[in-house]
């Protein structure tokens, strides 16, 4: 099933109506994020609804569900924070959020203080306590997480893993180069068995000949 089948209501933080439902295919009105190295479009997404499903730096899970088979947990880490458009990922841990809509609130932060790479505001401050980690992520979770009823629900797209694919390909080769050296036996019986019948032939030739001598 595909990530486009599987319309995502967003979080209740966004106004009622037809916007209230994020579909992959709507993202164009979203931020725009960067793609990280080797990242498509379509991945993109994939890992906006994994993100949705089992949170923010649930790496293993997302491994787990073969959405995105190759993909590692730096690579998945490195494209959340294009996604979120903030280089600091911590206050999100673990929440169920649609992670395209914060990056669109964080593209239209200015300031002076606010310095971005790649598109991704980088920290220029000191290093967050564990308090006030946890208190952005509270307050996160009120602005931006979906409802239970709505992530629980998302069903993500499985991909043939290239991996598994080539260890298929690899047993098909097998079983034919076994079945091409059957027949390359069988075709080595009948020249034999050809030869012989050519020979015997060649001397009942010649007694044929000696004998009308």
């Amino acid at each position: 099933m595909s990530a486009a089948s599987n319309p995502v209501v967003a979080p209740r933080s966004m106004p009622t109506g037809q916007r209230n439902v994020v579909r992959s295919n709507d993202s164009a009105s979203l931020w725009n994020c960067t793609l990280s190295p080797g990242w498509t479009q379509d991945e993109v997404q994939v890992l906006r609804q994994a993100l949705m499903k089992f949170g923010v730096g649930n790496w293993m899970k997302i491994i787990e569900s073969e959405a995105l088979p190759g993909k590692t947990i730096a690579q998945m880490n490195l494209q959340t924070q294009r996604m979120l458009g903030q280089q600091s990922t911590a206050e999100f841990n673990g929440l169920h959020i649609d992670a395209l809509q914060v990056g669109e609130l964080n593209s239209k932060k200015q300031g002076d203080g606010i310095k971005r790479k790649n598109n991704c505001i980088v920290n220029t401050g000191g290093k967050l306590t564990r308090e006030e980690v946890e208190e952005r992520r509270k307050m996160h979770r009120e602005r931006f997480e979906v409802k239970d009823e709505v992530w629980r629900n998302i069903v993500l797209p499985r991909p043939d893993n290239p991996l598994v694919v080539l260890d298929r390909k690899r047993e098909e080769l097998k079983v034919l180069r076994n079945e091409l050296q059957d027949v390359l036996k069988q075709i080595d019986v009948l020249e034999q068995m050809d030869s012989t019948d050519s020979v015997d032939a060649a001397v009942a030739a010649a007694g044929n000949k000696r004998q009308r001598e």
